[in-house]
This record gives structure tokens, C-alpha cells and sequence, in this order.
């Protein structure tokens, strides 16, 4: 083979390992994103500087310049007022970590495909999808800079919807990865190969899965984990006291902590019940790894949602909570890819 046919020639299996390990990148930051979450975290860098950000303050002058920053904003003045430089330092290491991954991410992803398309390795038709999963790694970012201003002038905290709309916007993107990789997969297989489609079943029951997804990001941005410790019943009752109405249905339903908690614990087993079928689905269609998957991530991810709970919202198990959740999405993403793989 000469120096030319190897440049010209396609690569699906090497790109498509290259892609699981993006997605495995997008996972570790969305489980920092998680401890930065609940760690508060998330307010102590007040500046987006997509560069130079990446180097964290280096003197004592520089650490003192970063917490007079943050003690100009409401969270500082109204929660964490008179806490101490160690304190900060703390907060921000998390935050910092958060983003220096977002970064990290970027280069991983953009770096390689530029490489893969001057070798004109990348099989045709994939060129124009890396663009995009490309673009929305871009947007992400930009999503949580909106996300964190949020929390920079008014309010204490940031806002739950944009935080609902961050964390979605992430496990997406790891999904896309994990579905093009697979596709890619397939063609290194057979020449013949043609993407998996995204069946109605399968359309149906990530709706399902993203909805309960989003009632997480809500319970974690309203800190509603908190309003009760008891599983099944919350505070003694099956539909706890304290829900109150808020001028709206959506508002209601979105911004009630009461509420918003109640039903992230019951929509819970309605989508398990969707995700299971999908897991029967993906087993007819051959691929019984996939099924494996999905079972073993959506218990153990049910189990922890309750140990979580029952806990007081232990910092760990509530770190894995979020950790399993994305691997909830990943097994998801590889039992509609089953289902969707047109066979011969």
C-alpha cells in the first residue's frame, strides 16, 4: 500500500473508537459537573475567559483578585458571607476542573478531525455529523456561560432551567458520539452498512427517559432532594404537603420543589418501564449486550436514586447517582442503535 492509498483510505473503526473516547470524556464531565453542582461550586469563577481561564490563579494576589470577584455576587453576600480563602479555593478547584474539561473535550474532538479529514479518512457522509456534534460541543459551552450568568446578579443560585437545558444538552451530545460510533462500527463490518435509523419505539421511550432526565436536573437546581428522606412515601404521605401553586401549570410543575421532587421519583418507573421494553426490543434484534446494559444501569440507577434519598442526599451516592444516570442515557443510546440497525 503507498503513502497515498493510506491517506485516501477510510477509517470507520479508528474513528469510531476515537468517538467512544470523546464520549467517555463528555461522561467523567458530566459527573464533575455533578459534584460542582452539589458542591456549590458552580458561581465561584464569575468571568468566562475561554483561553487564559484555563490557568488557575498561581499567587496569593491572583487568589485574592478571584475572591473579591465572587464577593461581589448575591451568593457570596447573602449565603456564604465571611467564608474563608481556603473555602474559595475549594469551590473554585471544581468549577475550574469543570471547565478545564469542557476545554480538554474541545481539543479532543476538533484536533483528530481535522487530522481525519486532511487524511481523508472519514467515510462519506460522516464528515457533515462530525461538524455538528463538533458545533453543539461549541454551543455547550457557550450554554454554560448563559447558565452561569444566571446566577451572577440577582439570584443566589443559578437557574434550574438552564441548568436543565445544560446537562440535557451534554448527555445528548454523548449519545450522538456513542450512536455515530456505533454506525461507524458497523461499516468497518460491512462496506455495505448503512446508519441505524431512530425508530418510533425507540423516539418514544428516550422522550420518556429525557423528560425524567430533565425532573432530575430540576430536583438538583431547586436543591428539592432535600423536602423529604423517606422512601416511598415523602414526609409520611404519598403526595406530600407543601406543594404550592405558582401562577402557572408549567411553573407549577417546574419550579415546586415539593412537586418537582414527587415526580421525579414516580416518573422514575414509567420510564425503567419504557427503557425495559426498549431493552426486549433491542434482544429480538441480536444484541443482547445492549438489553444487559440497559437492565443493569437502570436498577442499579433506581437503587441509587432511593439510597440517595433516604441518605439526606450523601454527597457520593449522589455523585453516582448522576454518574449512573449517564450511564442510563449511554445504554440507551445503545439499545435504540439496535433496534434502529437494518439488517440483511
Amino acid at each position: 500500500m503507498t503513502r497515498a492509498s493510506r491517506f485516501s483510505a477510510p477509517r470507520p473503526q479508528a474513528i469510531g473508537r476515537w468517538l467512544l473516547g470523546v464520549a467517555a470524556l463528555v461522561f467523567c464531565m458530566v459527573v464533575v459537573g455533578g459534584i460542582t453542582r452539589l458542591t456549590e461550586s458552580g458561581l465561584s469563577i464569575t468571568q468566562w475567559k475561554p483561553i487564559t481561564g484555563a490557568i488557575p490563579p498561581l499567587t496569593h494576589d491572583q487568589w485574592m483578585d478571584a475572591f473579591r470577584l465572587y464577593q461581589q455576587i448575591p451568593e457570596y453576600r447573602e449565603i456564604n458571607r465571611g467564608m474563608s480563602l481556603s473555602d474559595f479555593q475549594f469551590i473554585f478547584f471544581w468549577e475550574w476542573l469543570h471547565r478545564l474539561l469542557g476545554r480538554v473535550i474541545g481539543l479532543a474532538f476538533a484536533v483528530p478531525l481535522i487530522w481525519f479529514a486532511w487524511t481523508r479518512a472519514i467515510p462519506r457522509g460522516y464528515g457533515p455529523r462530525l461538524v455538528a456534534l463538533l458545533a453543539l460541543g461549541g454551543l455547550q459551552g457557550a450554554i454554560g456561560w448563559w447558565m452561569v450568568k444566571s446566577g451572577l446578579s440577582v439570584r443566589t443560585d443559578v437557574s434550574h432551567y438552564r441548568l436543565a437545558v445544560h446537562l440535557l444538552t451534554a448527555l445528548f451530545i454523548m449519545g450522538g458520539l456513542i450512536w455515530t460510533a456505533l454506525d461507524l462500527f458497523a461499516l468497518a463490518r460491512s462496506p455495505s452498512a448503512r446508519p441505524a435509523r431512530l425508530r418510533p419505539v425507540a423516539l418514544v421511550v428516550l422522550l420518556l427517559l429525557a423528560v425524567q432526565l430533565m425532573l432530575g436536573a430540576f430536583t438538583a437546581g431547586l436543591d428539592a432532594g432535600y423536602v423529604s428522606n423517606s422512601w416511598p412515601l415523602m414526609n409520611d404521605r404519598l403526595v406530600p404537603e407543601g406543594i404550592s401553586w405558582m401562577g402557572s401549570l408549567w411553573t407549577t410543575v417546574s419550579s415546586d420543589p415539593y412537586l418537582v421532587h414527587f415526580l421525579h421519583r414516580w416518573w422514575a418507573w414509567v420510564a425503567a418501564a419504557g427503557l425495559f421494553l426498549l431493552a426486549a426490543r433491542a434482544k429480538r434484534a441480536g444484541e443482547r449486550r445492549a438489553a444487559i446494559a440497559v437492565h443493569a444501569s437502570v436498577g442499579t440507577q433506581i437503587a441509587l436514586g432511593i439510597a440517595t434519598v433516604v441518605s439526606g442526599i450523601a454527597l457520593p451516592l449522589a455523585v453516582l447517582h448522576q454518574a449512573v444516570g449517564a450511564l442510563v442515557v449511554a445504554s440507551a443510546a445503545f439499545a435504540a442503535h439496535a433496534v434502529g440497525t437494518r439488517r440483511a
